[in-house]
């Protein structure tokens, strides 16, 4: 059984839902606040999911933003999808990541989403 799947069958750690997808918090989190969006379905791949499913995340996203904004109070953000193992999933149920960002969290947040190969992030 998926991790995910479980976790949508338990309830008890959704924090928010809509018909095709949910939100829960990261369970190794970057940073206070960092939460992950996901369909409801069992999908491996983002590429896969369904139009009505990229809506129903892409709803959430801006909605756990707004929950993030109100109990965080962060800075910044970085949005992102790790796309099969070779880019770093390790639960294999798509799921997207909102990374709340501090001022100060890092020395230089200078390339942000690049810092995934360390060597390109400062350009």
């Amino acid at each position: 059984m998926c991790v995910f799947c479980d976790y949508l069958d338990k309830g008890d750690k959704v924090i928010l839902q809509n018909d095709l997808a949910f939100v829960i918090y990261d369970g190794f989190p970057v940073n206070k606040g960092h939460m992950l969006i996901m369909p409801k379905r069992h999908e491996e791949s983002f590429f896969n999911l369904t139009p009505e499913e990229k809506k129903a995340i892409d709803q959430l996203v801006i909605k756990a933003k707004e929950y993030i904004d109100f109990n965080y109070k962060p800075d910044a953000y970085n949005l992102g999808v790790n796309e099969g193992v070779f880019a770093g999933q390790s639960i294999l149920h798509c799921h997207v990541h909102i990374i709340p960002r501090y001022i100060g969290d890092v020395s230089n947040p200078r390339g942000g989403v690049r810092g995934v190969i360390p060597a390109k992030q400062n350009y």
